[in-house]
């Protein structure tokens, strides 16, 4: 089963532009999803620049042609508001985006991490009660935790958690005491990372948007000139779960010519691999 993931995308950033080059990036990112056939979308966070309603619409307009379910959630870019006035099938309770949906032998579970007016993540006590209710109900059943903050260090100084931050701790306790979740996906970084955190991996997408640039320099008392956003293609992640675990593939929607072909002339060399790996159920 594979599952599709995008992140930060920033529609609207260019204002009352409805072919602005955010919403050219993901459509191109789309054009390479769609084919695959994925059992789901994964749309985690940062959906639009400014929260409003006409970016929100846009966006709904532009995944309109997805033939898969889509799961959404809120970054900290986004709005909740105007998010539910328009991806109305998502859940949502007085205060949080978040939810639960169930597919073949996987549960997945939508956290909310958005903490208005700050650009860091948020996992409060009522956050925490909600999870820990929704993981109970499915001790036994593996799980995929969504939310758009990674809990984690990642070298990057301007955007990264760090151990020690409160909500971190609290959702640490909670994904290290329960197993049955296998990964916790993310985005905001705009670059593609891994790392082992609390038992389980955690698997940042890149962006639809342009990428955080990779630099691991403390950050200068006075600015330096340093790159920070960087025209990188836009990108999106695979996650192949096979019943007992998680292959995550990070993929770029340009520069993909061809080089060689599956042909008459490929043919032997695949044939040659494939038998001397063959699958367990050939």
């Amino acid at each position: 089963m594979l599952i599709a993931q995008i992140s930060d995308l920033h529609i609207g950033f260019d204002v009352d532009n409805p072919n602005e080059r955010n919403l050219q990036r993901l459509n191109a990112v789309l054009d390479i999803l769609i084919p695959m056939a994925p059992a789901c979308l994964l749309v985690t966070g940062d959906l639009t620049e400014f929260g409003s309603l006409e970016s929100y619409r846009r966006l709904h307009a532009a995944l309109a042609r997805c033939p898969f379910p889509i799961f959404a959630g809120v970054g900290n870019h986004d709005r909740r508001d105007e998010f539910a006035q328009v991806f109305t099938a998502t859940g949502r309770d007085a205060d949080h985006v978040h939810y639960t949906a169930d597919l073949p032998g996987l549960r997945l579970v939508m956290l909310d991490t958005l903490d208005p007016g700050h650009h860091g993540g948020a996992f409060c006590e009522s956050r925490a009660g909600w999870l820990r209710a929704r993981l109970a109900e499915a001790p036994d059943t593996p799980t995929l935790l969504i939310l758009h903050h990674p809990p984690i260090p990642t070298g990057i100084a301007w955007m990264t958690a760090f151990p020690q931050d409160p909500w971190v701790m609290r959702l640490e306790s909670i994904v290290r005491a329960n197993p049955q979740i296998r990964r916790v996906v993310a985005g905001h970084i705009h670059r593609a990372l891994l790392r082992d955190w609390a038992g389980t991996t955690v698997a940042v997408c890149p962006s639809t948007s342009p990428q955080v640039a990779l630099d691991f320099r403390a950050m200068a008392d006075h600015p330096d000139g340093r790159p920070m956003i960087v025209d990188e293609p836009p990108a999106f992640a695979i996650h192949q779960w096979d019943g007992s675990g998680f292959t995550t593939h990070f993929g770029v929607a340009s520069g993909q010519r061809a080089l060689a072909r599956y042909d008459l002339r490929m043919k032997p060399v695949v044939e040659h691999i494939m038998a001397e790996h063959p699958a367990p159920n050939a």
